[in-house]
């Protein structure tokens, strides 16, 4: 007998039936299914896991946040708890027999931890078991079979450094959460999250919001001329920028007094633009968060792909294919009927196909490719698009250069200097198959030293200098990686945990009041969290840990010191970064003006943990309003033109956000935005958990 321990529910089911050619059988145990059938003489049973099983935990006496000493806490051992127990008692009832298991998760630290913490239920019950690794990078028939053909061993190097994350973190995140919350009075509900990864990476995000807000814009002038004939043009000034607007404008009067410009110059070259390197996981998500998608969302997406056989392991460092890949193969996939058959028969034509490289190549995962053929129908649109996505770039590595022409045209107006730039694509080579984030094509006409060619205007621009742009979410994921917080796996869960903890808003992430607040508390007084060197120093570590050249226990042992350094220099100053807080969250928690005294209306709680909004003069004022008790609540800078009552907004993860008048009976209920009545979903209900005009507890 052979238990097969694979990550997830359907990576098991689409193994068993790639090792069955289709004939396991699925049996439910509970709401747990495992797979069944037998093969070469051998029974297998195939059981799928829910990602970790097993989770960290501090023993009963750290419960309390208040009477817990952080120093202790960081120092405590936690232990481990089965969060699954009908996973866990059906693979002691399976391996009973099973004299044989071979781990099938995905191949990076933490498949392996999650392998490693399905052995180890399984030992409780068989402590000899003959243990194998399945290692592979693509859920298709030939990968699958070939990983169960050349089984290899566990790597417990690699599910070391994985544990060892899962200490340092849990050690980080608990102490310094409590510390923070503790302080602001946020404990409970309304904890204010801080982590050894999540909190520099919130410092990059309010750090250059700090850079825009201190910007001061700078005025400049630009005089450009108009260009007339069969193909018209505009051409800049040289120099292009004027600090001064009465030098700018004394140069367009002279230069307008020309009816003609004279071409003095004609400058012509042509470059070639080579193809683009594989993806890796940081250029996947940054192009695919390109087109609209958050990180965490084309993460999820991937993953689907993944495990339906569509696309290879979408977590990987790696930029060149290994020679063990057959490209022509993989090509041959899409001739001759498929959206992508054109782009395969050309690449067939010009015989071994020749991919690109990258910088980085390592021997874990290959780059991200297409795995098998997808039509359009088979999948939704995001899905589609994604996939779409990852074979275009595939074809690009395998195209020709792209030929662009570039033309520089100088020209005088009654002795002024001006330019014009062109681009012409001459060949498309590989943009042909990959056509995203290119500059639109720049005509200029075929023209020659000393031609003449007639002015239509000359004109100044107004213009001011730009702050510098936010961190668009597959940027932050760049800047991430060359700074070294997180991994390739985590990096996209880190930037989504901002949002869900409120820190961060919008597209590009822009930091709230709250995620101001911690960030500069922690800067003032525990900046060793919001800077990036120890956590990439702990993430080298790591690094180590996984190749067998450090020592798991002294890491922890390292880790605990710098926090009991950051527990310290904290707690000197406790009460000055508890009030620093409070006040802000007390600025982002106004949500209006009351409409019956003229005092703030504010986002409270009551002591039954239903949220609801009050207004700030209590009791003098018993004004009370309830709200949806689901979604992030973002005040509307216009009150409600139906009754003037304060408007919010309620954002809850990707479900489009919805106005909501505060006044229950407002008489534009059911007119607003045309979505009828209960446009605010809280049906005519009091959900405050208090009665209007009484308010019970309104601590926050």
């Amino acid at each position: 007998m052979t238990l097969v321990i694979c990550e997830k529910a359907n990576a098991a089911q689409r193994i068993a039936q790639i090792l069955s050619n289709g004939s396991a059988e699925k049996t439910m145990k509970g709401r747990i299914a495992f797979y069944g059938f037998s093969k070469d003489g051998k029974d297998y049973s195939i059981i799928g896991l829910r990602g970790h099983i097993i989770n960290l935990d501090y023993p009963a006496e750290f419960t309390s946040w208040e009477r817990t000493d952080p120093k202790e806490l960081a120092k405590a051992e936690p232990y481990k708890k089965i969060q699954e127990a009908n996973i866990a008692n059906l693979i002691k009832k399976l391996v009973k027999d099973d004299r044989d298991v071979v781990v099938a998760t995905d191949y990076d630290r933490e498949g392996e931890l999650i392998g490693v913490e399905g052995l180890e239920i399984a030992q409780d019950v068989s402590p000899e078991l003959s243990i194998s690794r399945a290692r592979f990078s693509a859920l298709t028939a030939g990968e699958v079979n070939n990983a169960f053909s050349n089984l290899t061993q566990v790597d417990y190097n690699l599910s070391r450094a994985a544990e060892t994350r899962q200490i340092v973190d849990l050690a980080w995140g608990a102490v310094l959460t409590r510390m923070i919350s503790v302080a602001s009075g946020r404990s409970g509900k309304d904890f204010l999250s801080v982590g050894r990864v999540q909190s520099p990476t919130l410092a990059i995000i309010a750090n250059r919001e700090r850079d825009i807000m201190a910007f001061v814009p700078e005025p400049y002038w630009e005089v450009v001329a108009h260009i007339g004939g069969k193909t018209p043009f505009i051409a800049n000034s040289m120099p292009q920028r004027f600090k001064e607007g009465d030098k700018a404008r004394a140069m367009r009067d002279n230069a307008d007094k020309a009816k003609e410009a004279s071409v003095t110059k004609v400058k012509k070259e042509e470059k070639k633009d080579q193809p683009p390197p594989p993806f890796n996981t940081t250029m996947f998500l940054r192009a695919a968060s390109g087109m609209g998608y958050s990180v965490s969302r084309v993460m999820s997406i991937a993953e689907d792909l993944y495990t339906n056989g569509f696309i290879s392991y979408p977590r990987t460092d790696n930029t060149v294919y290994p020679k063990s890949l057959d490209i022509k193969e993989i090509v041959q996939t899409f001739e001759p009927s498929s959206e992508f058959g054109e782009f395969a028969k050309e690449i067939l034509k010009k015989g071994k196909p020749k991919p690109t490289k990258g910088k980085k190549e390592t021997t874990d995962h290959p780059p991200i490719y297409p795995v098998s053929l997808a039509k359009k129908g088979d999948m939704d649109g995001p899905h589609w698009r994604i996939y779409e996505l990852v074979v275009r770039r595939f074809f690009a590595t395998l195209g020709d250069p792209a030929v662009l022409g570039y033309m520089k045209i100088e020209l005088e107006l009654n002795g002024e200097r001006f330019a014009a730039s062109g681009l012409k694509v001459k060949s498309p080579g590989w943009r042909r198959y990959y056509p995203y984030g290119f500059s639109d094509e720049k005509n200029l006409p075929e023209l020659a030293e000393g031609d003449r060619v007639p002015k239509e205007k000359v004109e100044v621009l107004d213009k001011e200098t730009k702050p510098p742009k936010r961190f668009s979410q597959g940027a932050l994921i760049q800047e991430m990686e060359k700074l070294g917080l997180g991994t390739k796996s985590t990096r996209h869960e880190i930037i989504q945990k901002l949002y869900d903890r409120g820190y961060v808003e919008d597209s590009p992430p822009k930091p709230t009041i709250s995620g101001m607040a911690v960030n500069e508390a922690l800067e003032s007084h525990a900046n060793t969290i919001t800077k990036p060197d120890m956590t990439a120093n702990l993430e080298s570590q790591m690094d180590l840990i996984a190749e067998g050249k450090k020592d798991q226990r002294e890491v922890i042992l390292e880790s605990q010191e710098i926090l009991i350094e950051v527990i310290e220099s904290l707690t000197a100053n406790i009460k000055d970064v508890g009030g620093s807080i409070r006040k802000a969250l007390q600025e982002q928690n106004i949500v209006g003006t009351c409409p019956a005294c003229g005092g703030k209306l504010i986002l409270l709680r009551s002591k039954w943990g239903k949220r609801f909004v009050g207004c700030a003069s209590f009791p003098k004022c018993r004004r009370t309003y309830p709200i949806p008790q689901k979604g992030r609540v973002v005040p509307m800078d216009d009150p409600c033109e139906y009754c003037k009552t304060p408007m919010v907004q309620i954002r809850s993860g990707r479900k489009k956000p919805w106005d909501v008048c505060l006044n229950m009976n407002c008489p534009g209920r059911e007119l607003r935005s045309g979505r009828g009545k209960g446009t605010d979903k809280s049906d005519g209900k009091n959900t405050s958990g208090v009665d209007d005009g009484e308010k019970k507890d309104t601590t926050q």
